[in-house]
């Protein structure tokens, strides 16, 4: 059964200081069992490291397309879990990540 998809982000329309805090905040708000997408104009694997990091066991991530100009992905809160907020970039601005806003 997929996820109730609750909202889609358009990140490169989010002030780059905000983007991580945003998809942080709407993931926190799921109901275990729902999701909500992104879409941004590159690959987000530095987001899915920090969300590794710090919701380890409490999402899935799941490409619906991936590039070559824009990648959309579905984030979905499979497991209740603390949270704690999160600002600011994901650290991966050397790694390919275009968030950070310095």
């Amino acid at each position: 059964m997929d996820a109730t998809v609750d909202k889609s982000i358009f990140v490169p329309s989010v002030p780059p200081p905000q983007r991580h805090a945003l998809i942080f905040a709407t993931f926190d708000a799921l109901p275990v069992g729902n999701a909500f997408e992104i879409v941004n104009d590159h690959d987000p694997m530095p987001l899915y490291y920090q969300f590794e990091r710090v919701r380890n066991g409490q999402f899935g991530w799941k490409y619906l397309q991936a590039g070559p100009e824009q990648w959309q992905v579905r984030i979905t809160r499979v497991a209740a879990g603390g949270g704690g907020a999160v600002s600011g970039s994901c650290g991966g601005g050397g790694g390919g990540c275009g968030c950070s806003g310095g």
